[in-house]
C-alpha cells in the first residue's frame, strides 16, 4: 500500500502554514548580493570592535620616537603616525568609537523621534500642528551644522558628540513616523480595533506601532551610516573623541599635515570610513527592498 506524498505549503495544500512576513523578508534579503555583502562587512566591523584588545597588535596610544612616520612594514602593517603610534592598532580601536557613535546616536533618535512622531500622527489636531512646526524648524538647519553647534555647546567629548548627533537626527524620525502613522491609522483593521472598544493608547501601541516598524528599521540603518560620518567630522574638528584616544576623524585631522610624505596616515582611516558607510548603505538599500510588502 502506497503512502501518500506530503504536499508542500503551496496552493495545492492551502492548509499548510505559510511563512511569516519577517521570514519572507529575510528570504528576499538573502537574494540581494549587495545587501548581504554589506551585512557581512558590517558584522566584520562589529567583530573587530568587540575583539579590539586581542586583534590590535600594539597599544594604540603607545609612542615610539624611533619609528616616527614609518611606512607600512612587517613590524607596522599600516605604518606609524607622527609620534610613532601604530596606525593599524589605532584604526582597529577607532572602529569602536565609530560604531558606538552610530548605534548610540541612532538609538537616541529612535527613542525621541518615534514616540513624538507617533503622537503627532495618531492624535492629530493642534498636537500634530505644534510638533510638525517644531520639526520643520529643526529640518531647516542642515544636519551636520546642527550637530556641530550642539556638540560645541555641550563640550568636546565622544558622549556629547553622540548626544548632539542623536538630537540632530531626531526630526527625520519624527517626520517619517508621523507619515507612516497617518497612512496606517485609516486602515480597516485600525477602525476595527477602535470599534471593539480598545483605548487609543492600546490601538497606537498594539496595532499602529508594529505596522510602521519596517520603514523605521530601514531609516535607522541608513542613519547609522550618516552618524558614522558625523562622528568622524566632529572628531576631525576636535569636538568628538579626544586625543590620545583613537578615532578615525581625529586620525584624519592629524594626517592632513603629512599627506605628502606619509599618505598612509590618511589612507587607512579614510578607507575604513568609506567601507563602513558604504556597507551600511548597501544593507539599508537591501532592507528597503526586502521589507517592501509589494516585493515578491
Amino acid at each position: 500500500m502506497s503512502v501518500p506524498a506530503v504536499l508542500p505549503a503551496t496552493a495545492a495544500n492551502p492548509s499548510a502554514p505559510e511563512a511569516g512576513p519577517w521570514r519572507r523578508a529575510w528570504r528576499r534579503l538573502l537574494r540581494r548580493r549587495s545587501a548581504m555583502l554589506g551585512l557581512v562587512v558590517v558584522l566584520g566591523f562589529i567583530a573587530l570592535a568587540l575583539l579590539a584588545p586581542w586583534v590590535a597588535p600594539q597599544d594604540p596610544i603607545a609612542t615610539d620616537w624611533g619609528a616616527i612616520r614609518k611606512p607600512p612594514s612587517a613590524a607596522h602593517w599600516f605604518g606609524t603616525d607622527d609620534i610613532g603610534r601604530d596606525v593599524l592598532s589605532r584604526v582597529v580601536w577607532g572602529t569602536r568609537a565609530s560604531l558606538l557613535a552610530g548605534v548610540v546616536s541612532v538609538s537616541i533618535s529612535l527613542l525621541l523621534g518615534v514616540p513624538i512622531g507617533l503622537a503627532a500622527g495618531f492624535l492629530g489636531g493642534w498636537v500634530d500642528g505644534l510638533i510638525s512646526r517644531i520639526t520643520d524648524a529643526f529640518l531647516a538647519c542642515p544636519f551636520l551644522i546642527l550637530a556641530i553647534a550642539l556638540a560645541a555647546f555641550l563640550g568636546p567629548n565622544l558622549t556629547n558628540a553622540m548626544i548632539a548627533i542623536g538630537v540632530s537626527a531626531t526630526p527625520i524620525f519624527v517626520r517619517l513616523t508621523r507619515a507612516q502613522v497617518l497612512n496606517v491609522k485609516v486602515e480597516d483593521y485600525i477602525e476595527a480595533a477602535r470599534a471593539v472598544g480598545n483605548p487609543p493608547l492600546r490601538v497606537a501601541l498594539r496595532h499602529v506601532l508594529p505596522n510602521i516598524t519596517a520603514p523605521v528599521i530601514v531609516q535607522a540603518t541608513l542613519a547609522i551610516a550618516a552618524a558614522v560620518i558625523a562622528e568622524a567630522s566632529l572628531s576631525f574638528l576636535g569636538l568628538g573623541q579626544q586625543p590620545p584616544a583613537p578615532s578615525w576623524g581625529s586620525m584624519l585631522n592629524t594626517a592632513k599635515n603629512f599627506v605628502d610624505n606619509a599618505p598612509w596616515m590618511a589612507i587607512w582611516p579614510g578607507l575604513s570610513i568609506f567601507v563602513l558607510v558604504l556597507s551600511f548603505n548597501l544593507l539599508g538599500d537591501g532592507l528597503r527592498d526586502a521589507l517592501d510588502p509589494r516585493q515578491q
